[in-house]
């Protein structure tokens, strides 16, 4: 069973799990189903602006999709949840992810 199968089999006993969620999403991305993926980390972070570790994943999906705006309102919403956590390895990771984008 390929690896995008297997998380769904798991997600039907656990549909909130996020890191299976995020896991998936980052599964579409590597098939090159991107829109699924950004639907999947979109969902996510609205039920769950706590689950830090897929802003970072989903500004680099919508910079690669062309979406800069997007990309750069997602990088700060990672960073003021990533302060509100007081996890600062996050923040510096989505910090200097940002600002390569903008300046």
């Amino acid at each position: 069973m390929d690896r995008i199968a297997k998380i769904k089999e798991y997600l039907i006993a656990n549909p909130k799990d996020n890191f299976l969620r995020h896991a998936l999403a980052l599964e579409m991305i590597k098939t090159g189903d991107d829109e699924k993926a950004s639907a999947l980390f979109e969902a996510l972070l609205m039920e769950t602006p706590s689950y830090i570790g897929s802003y970072y994943h989903l500004a680099k999906l919508m910079e690669k999709m062309g979406e800069r705006e997007l990309a750069i309102g997602w990088y700060e919403k990672g960073m003021e949840e990533s302060k509100l956590a007081k996890d600062q390895h996050a923040y510096n990771e989505l910090q200097a992810a940002y600002e390569d984008l903008v300046y």
